[in-house]
Formats: structure tokens, sequence, C-alpha cells
């Protein structure tokens, strides 16, 4: 059994999930809350940073658990230059950009403060693994239509690489063998083609690319788009969070609980059905298109996130799909599993950490 203690840290909106791991196993977990309140007076994300650490602090205490002899603290991370995939060792560099949010703000620039904090304390190592910030396309899967305008990773990626890994090891062979389609689908959906270990093409999940989710409107006829902007009838505001927190099924339906979609499907709610059943087709094509990419030479097509508990959908997007490749079903998220696994790899000798250098992996073209 593996004797190493890690310390999972993974930030969100209004709470943080955190997990203590020995041996490879949680042997406690918690989603912290943090009262949105309390929250709402920090004009910054990163000075959250103390209210949150005592927050969890507090939590650890309660459950009666401490954090000496932690070996490794693993975060999720965020914020920083586009990097490779991979576990980054948490230097200065890194927490600089994080606290700054150097690409991006979101909560997830917290968790690289965390678990170097935590680290200093308790002693152990810090990390974070496969940040929202991987970034590894091809060049061709960057190009538009539109000169200057170039498409961007934002992917489940944590999930996402944790889910190639597994799969490889279900089936005796190495992530970095194989090429895979994977579908994460849940409140916001990517589908990714992994070519040999690279996340080489997929859609934005933050910028109004690929399927429709339960919250975002995916990939729209742009000439619409321009209309709604200069109608008068919505704030530039309320126009992103269309893009990202009020589209998809909740514009349409209300909700971005698929349970409550299927219920309304069972009760005869025909306009649910169409709207939901087009999710799905749209999650097809766009994992079809993800085969072209691959020149059809595809390993394996896998369904992750929370909604591929869903047997309707999975039924559906196998009908589409399994012409492909072997379908396989990993629902749900492995995001804490994911940060203590690439801790592991990098205690165990099986991977080395990589050094955080502030310098994005790619950053435009030499345009003539």
């Amino acid at each position: 059994m593996n004797p190493y203690k890690i310390f999972a840290i993974n930030p969100g909106s209004t709470s943080t999930k955190i997990a203590l791991f020995e041996g490879g196993e949680a042997v406690f977990s918690s989603n912290v809350s943090h009262d949105s309140r309390a929250l709402k007076q920090f004009k910054e994300i990163s000075a959250q940073f103390d209210y949150r650490k005592e927050t969890i602090l507090e939590e650890l205490k309660k459950a009666g658990v401490t954090l000496e002899g932690v070996d490794a603290f693993s975060a999720r991370g965020g914020g920083l230059a586009s990097v490779d995939g991979g576990v980054y060792a948490i230097n200065e560099t890194l927490l600089e950009h994080a606290r700054a949010g150097f690409s991006v703000k979101h909560p997830a620039m917290l968790g690289a403060q965390l678990a170097d904090a935590f680290s200093k304390t308790y002693g152990g190592s810090a990390f974070v693994v496969n940040p929202p910030d991987v970034d590894e396309f091809s060049d061709l899967a960057r190009v538009t239509g539109w000169k200057g305008v170039y498409r961007e990773s934002r992917i489940h990626a944590l999930n996402q690489k944790e889910i190639g890994i597994r799969y490889g090891a279900s089936v005796a062979k190495k992530y970095e063998e194989m090429n895979l389609i994977i579908c994460h689908i849940g409140g916001g959906i990517s589908v990714t083609a992994h070519k040999k270990g690279k996340m080489v093409d997929s859609n934005d999940i933050a910028q109004g690319d690929g399927p429709m989710a339960p919250t975002r409107c995916g990939a729209i006829p742009v000439k619409d788009v321009v209309k709604a902007c200069f109608s008068g009838k919505y704030t530039e505001g309320e126009l992103y969070e269309k893009i990202t927190k009020t589209g998809g099924l909740v514009d349409h339906l209300g909700t971005s609980d698929a349970r409550e979609v299927r219920a309304m499907m069972e009760q005869g709610n025909t306009y649910a059905k169409l709207v939901y059943d087009a999710m799905i087709y749209q999650i097809g094509k766009y994992a079809g298109s993800m085969a072209a990419v691959l020149e059809g030479n595809v390993d394996g097509i896998i369904f992750t996130g929370g909604i591929s508990h869903d047997g309707y959908l999975v039924e559906k997007l196998s009908g589409m799909l399994k012409f492909i490749a072997p379908i396989t079903v990993m629902a749900g998220e492995f995001e804490m599993e994911a940060l203590a696994a690439g801790a592991l790899r990098v205690l165990n000798g099986e991977e080395n950490a990589k050094a955080y250098t502030g310098i994005p992996v790619w950053n435009g073209f030499d345009v003539q």
C-alpha cells in the first residue's frame, strides 16, 4: 500500500472541496461552504485567501483531522499562463500569476495559494495538477475565419486527463499510447480529441463554443449575437451571462438540472424532450468531428461528468457514435482523485514535476 498522505484542494465559487488521501484512498473529504455575503466583501478573488484558509482549518478541526505529516498539498490551480499538461511544483512565478489572475479571474486561482501556505506551515511539497490553463491544441485547431481571433483551450482538463489515464489502465495501455474522444458532460460540456496524451482539439467551454450545455449557450450563429449586442435589450454583462450562466437548458427550460428535465420529459413535456435531445445531438456531432481530427484512428470514446449517469443520454449518444469506437461510461467527476493521483505520480517517481516559467505555451502566430 502506498504510504503517502496527500491533501487535495479544489476551490469553487462559494465552496472549497478538500480531501485527505492516505495510501491512495480518501480518508476524509468535505465540500467547505463559504458564506456568499462574506465573499462579497472582497473586491478581488485573491483577497478571499485568509477567509477561505480559516474556514478550511475550522472544518478540519471540527472533524478532528490534522495536516501534520502530509507529504504533498495538491491543488487545482488556475489563472496561469497557458501550460502543457502535467504536475507543476508551485514556485514564486506561479504564485504571482495565481494571485493576479494572469489569464482569468476565477476562484481556482486560490488553489495554488492555499497549497503553498499549508505546505509552508505543515511541511510537504506543493503542486498544481492539470490546471484549467492546460493548452495542448494543434495550430490548425486555433485558426478561425476572423484574422486575429483564435480558438483557445478551455477544457475540463483535470477530469479529462484523469479519465484518460484511468481508461488506459483499464485496458492495460498508457494514456500516451492511445487516441481517445472524451466527452465531459456536466454543467459545462467539453468534447475533446486526445492524441497520444495531448488534448489537441476541443470546444471552448467558457466562450460560447461547442454543444449547448445546462447553463451555456454553446455555438450559435454570430449574426444573431451581433443583433443582440445592438438591440438595446441586454447589457454587456447580461450577454456574458447568457454565454456561461443563463444559456442552454436554463434559458429554454428554467433549470440546469438534467434530472428535472428528464422528469419533464416523463410527464409528457415535448419541448423539454426536443431541447434535451438537441443537446445530446450536438454533443454527438462534436464528438464525430473529433473523430475526423484523429483521422478515424480512435481507440475509445468515453462519457464522463455528472450527466453521464443518465441512461437515456448514454443510449442516444452511443447510438450516434458506436460506429466510430467502443463506448465506455465513467460517470461523475474525479477531480479530487486526480489531484491526489498527480501528486502521487511525482512522489513515486513515475512523473517529474514541471517548473512553471510563466511563458505561455502559445502566444499567437507570426501574421504576414
